[in-house]
């Protein structure tokens, strides 16, 4: 094989895998199913989609090994929200509103901008190399989920599960819909604290004292609350005050949710614009008065003079006019964190509005108890308690969405604001017995993207069909996602799932962790630290890099700092790495971690792996050309240790998997591959490899354990380096691996408890502890590998002398030694480097080999040399002006220095006190 060039071989490989089939479900073993988290179909592939689906693949090719009938379904979500959103920019740059286009017209283009941009999240999953069954690819708005949405919509508006109510909700004033907790994205932010006097209602010069950070809403206060274990206040509660600038009064009320140490204890109650006061406000039957209109200016509902003004300027004008009156007692800095539109960016208010909602708690109980049985199992455990916390305290569902691109809202409206549900308007003159002529309209509203997503398990099958998809593979087996995704997404899924196939969606839920960059920061575009995957699977250069990195930045400062930052950290791009090192790097830091920091040093160190691996099976097959496997085979103990090795491999890899444990897997395999089948193996089997004396069945034994032990190494990575073990598996020869036409359906290895080998383990470990331990003393002591160097033995017992004369050639290859001597238990000592295995100690003879007092004053010269650099490192690191000024990663890289050479002066103080001992 030439060298290894992934890109040579890892898309060819794809598509000659999708082209067969494999990825369909196939054999009578056993279901094994995963819905695909439906990205949006206008997506691209971020590190977090990257790597939950790497981490999906690894199952599912794990299982379709396993022998079961695997199915990974696909599909693709419409993202309501930020594809109209995309289109209405487009528009935008042509001058038109989509008001202006209408609603049919609109929605053409939008499916026009489906077709024309839906490719590419696709493309890249078959880049990643996640094998999903394409061939039942769905989408959230094509004919048969949409059938199924107007199933559930209609089943639960007839059992009193779904009504139209007025109610506060997230409001995007830019997008004018409401919005879900999940679009909304909280960032601390700087602004004021105003405190101001509410005067009491028939006293002079007496106030309540309230604090706010947006003035504006006390046009539309209701009440003044404060505990009603507040002494200072008791008295008062029931009286009213004066609310300035509107003429009107509002009582003082006493509620539980009022914190007495915070503030004065005292707080304006605005049941239209704040959460916690709507709650507030519903348990004291207050007055809800909506001050906003949909684009956040104010409404008619404020005095004369701030209707129509954008909040911003109300909230300057409220602050003024209240300051010229005398009651703003101070006014406070204030860092507080500001709710804003994940797509438009702008600040999203709580908004009385009338919307479509689900009755959730009856939905939810069932879903409790489902967890609460162990019906769905949460890895890890702790991940629960989100989900606990969130239904426990589970409020009502916004379904609707102030939009055209969705699922329309199947609900017809009379001229006299009767409501009537169905699948269809011709349902819905049958169902409610309506003439022909009485002219109806469709609610113009679309439901929220959440909703059809959560039906998205049996949905994608087939359901409300009763299909042979959806009776074998739901319940499906796992759901891998994100912590944040737990309220929003998963539990919809569980509650939905429950009601309307008496299943759960799942049966467990594998949680991870949010992929930071190196240092535990958020990816972001005003950070400057995202990459892209196909960045590191294809190779970027540094101007493309920057320019992605600070393409649409509004301050040319910011964009001036990442270009400067990106270009230090990448002078030379990202270099095409391919998938498989990407993918071995997310299984490495796919701990139970909350947060996981990828380090582009671990994808060089898996490419490094990679090309380990590589290079290793050239080796073999360099070796065991024209392999004849017919004959006697006798196994040298390096052989049978090996697949001893594997086979302990094997178990722990098999576990790993079997407990979600991917860190653990793919440890084990690099540890197997590169400590000891490259290094240690291939290296003990050279001597019968090249050795004149060795007989034909000793030949033929190690080369058919090269062979055996490779192909069931590369059978054990598959479900991680999916492309390397294909390429390599497919030059094995058949009478090894089989006729099978590729790696992926053969079976997975799992351990062989006969053959693991207890005395070879423990002879090779003799001998890697004599071999290592001569390498440590050269090391330590500078003597070069091709200087010859005497070898004694000494206080070793029978067993270490059987050893000795067992494996004397072997050892003579590994070390090169000028002899190997065992010394009798009562010999003269000469002086000489020593170094432990069990209570045997080797020596190395130190005269003739290094000049003890020339050696001893080099070491002192390199000591003094790096101390003094050591010492302007740690100045550095001392100074507040180099690490406030400097950027992050120069003062980083500045203490990894300081921590090298501290090591590094260490390690040669501790080797001149060992020169000096001798």
């Amino acid at each position: 094989m030439k060298k290894y060039q992934p890109q040579e071989f890892e898309q060819t490989w794809y598509e000659k895998w999708e082209e067969a089939g494999y990825f369909a479900p196939s054999g009578n073993g056993k279901p094994f199913s995963i819905a695909i988290p439906p990205p949006n179909v206008t997506g691209a592939l971020h590190m977090g989609h990257a790597f939950q689906h790497s981490l999906v693949d690894s199952l599912i090719r794990y299982h379709r090994m396993k022998g079961d009938q695997t199915l990974w379904q696909m599909g693709t979500d419409h993202a309501g929200i930020a594809n109209q959103l995309i289109v209405t920019e487009q528009l935008a740059a042509e001058g038109i509103k989509p008001t202006d286009l209408g609603r049919e017209k609109f929605l053409e283009r939008m499916w026009s901008w489906k077709e024309d941009s839906g490719g590419t999240i696709s493309k890249q999953l078959r880049r990643l190399g996640a094998s999903l069954h394409w061939e039942t690819e769905r989408f959230t708005l094509d004919e048969g989920l949409s059938r199924a949405v107007l199933e559930v919509f209609v089943r639960l508006h007839e059992e009193g599960l779904i009504y139209r109510g007025k109610r506060l909700v997230n409001w995007d004033p830019v997008l004018k819909t409401s919005i879900s907790d999940l679009e909304v994205e909280s960032e601390e932010e700087q602004g004021y604290l105003w405190h101001f006097r509410y005067p009491l209602v028939g006293k002079t010069q007496e106030f309540m004292v309230v604090a706010t950070t947006r003035p504006e809403t006390m046009l539309g206060d209701t009440a003044v609350a404060v505990h009603p274990d507040d002494e200072r206040y008791k008295k008062l509660v029931g009286q009213q005050v004066a609310l300035p600038l509107t003429g009107r009064t509002i009582p003082i009320i006493a509620d539980h949710y009022v914190d007495m140490e915070f503030g004065t204890g005292c707080v304006k109650i605005t049941p239209a614009h704040d959460f916690n006061d709507y709650d507030i406000g519903g348990r004291h039957d207050l007055p809800l008065i909506n001050i906003f209109n949909e684009d956040a200016t104010l409404s008619e509902n404020v005095p004369e003079k701030y209707q129509g003004m954008d909040r911003f300027d109300a909230r300057e004008a409220v602050a003024a006019d209240l300051e010229a009156l005398g009651l703003v007692e101070k006014v406070e800095d204030h860092r507080m964190a500001v709710p804003r539109g994940e797509r438009s960016g702008v600040v999203v208010e709580p908004f009385l509005s009338d919307q479509w909602f689900v009755n959730i708690k009856p939905l939810a109980e069932p879903a409790i108890k489902a967890v609460e049985d162990g019906d769905i199992e949460f890895i890890p455990k702790q991940a629960e308690n989100i989900y606990f916390a969130w239904m426990r305290d589970i409020k009502d569902w916004c379904i609707s969405r102030q939009q055209w691109w969705g699922h329309r809202i199947p609900a017809w409206y009379d001229d006299d604001g009767n409501i009537y549900v169905a699948r269809s308007e011709k349902e819905v003159r049958e169902k409610y017995d309506l003439a022909d002529d009485l002219a109806l309209s469709q609610d113009d509203d679309v439901l929220d993207t959440w909703f059809s997503s959560a039906l998205w398990t049996f949905s994608t099958l087939g359901w409300p069909d009763k299909t042979e998809e959806l009776e074998t593979f739901h319940s499906t087996d796992i759901m891998v996602t994100g912590h944040d995704i737990i309220s929003i997404w998963v539990s919809k899924m569980i509650m939905m799932t429950l009601k309307f196939t008496g299943e759960v969606p799942f049966r467990k839920v594998y949680i991870h962790g949010l992929v930071t960059d190196a240092d535990g920061q958020k990816m972001s575009k005003s950070k400057g630290n995202g990459l892209d995957p196909m960045d590191i699977i294809e190779g970027i250069s540094v101007d493309d890099l920057v320019k992605k990195r600070t393409d649409n930045l509004m301050q040319p400062r910011m964009a001036a700092r990442i270009e400067k930052a990106t270009r230090r950290e990448f002078p030379e791009g990202i270099r095409a790495y391919g998938t498989d090192p990407l993918r071995f790097t997310f299984y490495s830091i796919a701990s139970r971690a909350r947060t996981i920091r990828f380090d582009m040093n671990r994808v060089e160190g898996y490419r490094n792996f990679c090309n380990k691996l590589w290079n290793a099976a050239n080796f073999v097959f360099m070796n065991t050309e024209a392999f004849d496997g017919d004959g006697e085979q006798v196994l040298s103990v390096a052989d049978r240790w090996i697949k001893a090795e594997f086979q302990k491999t094997a178990a722990a890899v098999n576990l790993a998997m079997e407990t979600y444990r991917f860190d653990l897997a793919s440890k084990a395999i690099y540890e197997f591959v590169w400590a000891e089948f490259c290094d240690w193996y291939l290296e003990l089997c050279k001597p019968v490899l090249n050795s004149d004396t060795a007989g034909p069945s000793e030949l033929r034994g190690t080369k058919h354990t090269l062979l055996t032990v490779l192909e069931d190494t590369l059978r054990l990575a598959h479900p991680f380096l999916p492309f390397i073990t294909e390429e390599i598996w497919q030059q094995i020869p058949e009478d090894i691996r089989g006729t099978a036409r590729t790696v992926m359906l053969k079976q997975y290895p799992e351990a062989d408890e006969t053959l693991i080998d207890e005395a070879a383990i423990t002879d090779i470990t003799w001998i890697k502890e004599v071999v290592t331990g001569i390498r440590n003393i050269r090391g330590e002591m500078d003597i070069p590998l091709s200087k010859p160097v005497p070898v004694l033995f000494y206080n070793g017992d029978d067993n270490d002398k059987r050893l000795l004369e067992d494996y004397r050639s072997l050892l003579t290859f590994l070390i090169k030694p000028e002899q190997l001597t065992m010394l009798a238990n009562d010999a003269t000592l000469p002086v000489a480097a020593t170094h432990l295995v069990g209570e045997m100690q080797l020596l190395v003879p130190m005269s003739g080999l290094i000049d003890k007092e020339v050696e001893i004053s080099r070491l002192q010269k390199e000591i003094e040399r790096l101390s003094k650099e050591r010492k302007r490192a740690d100045g550095k690191i001392n100074n507040p002006d180099f690490v406030e000024k400097a950027p992050q990663d120069v003062v980083q890289k500045e203490k990894d220095k300081l921590f090298d050479l501290s090591s590094a002066v260490e390690k040669l103080q501790q080797q001149k006190v060992r020169i000096e001992s001798l």
